[in-house]
């Protein structure tokens, strides 16, 4: 089970990474909730509950799982499951930046 992943991890050999959306690391917390750091320090909340546990969750859905869940890492700065199911970075950032939390419907 992963509960934070680091960039060394996910990194091609050579690659430093500028763009500040980039996720440096990724915390699951309780309640479909993670914790995130961004590469430029930025720390925040992603809060999946609602999409999670919407009728529209679609791809999100495995989510409610909460082992599932549990599985999250990085992939190239980018919070991702298993099955190719990820977050939009940038999306995330600009709605920490101006709040410390994201969630999204």
């Amino acid at each position: 089970m992963r509960n934070q992943t680091q960039p060394e991890q996910d990194l091609a050999p050579g690659v430093v990474p500028s763009t500040p959306w980039r996720v440096l690391e990724v915390t699951v917390l309780p309640d479909f909730c993670l914790s995130v750091k961004f590469i430029d320090g930025t720390p925040g909340e992603v809060d999946l509950s609602r999409l999670v546990n919407s009728e529209e969750a679609g791809v999100f859905a495995p989510l409610r799982d909460p082992s599932f869940f549990a599985q999250v890492y990085l992939e190239y700065g980018v919070v991702t499951w298993p099955g190719e199911v990820d977050l939009a970075p940038d999306t995330m950032y600009d709605e920490i930046k101006k709040s410390g939390r994201w969630m999204p419907d």
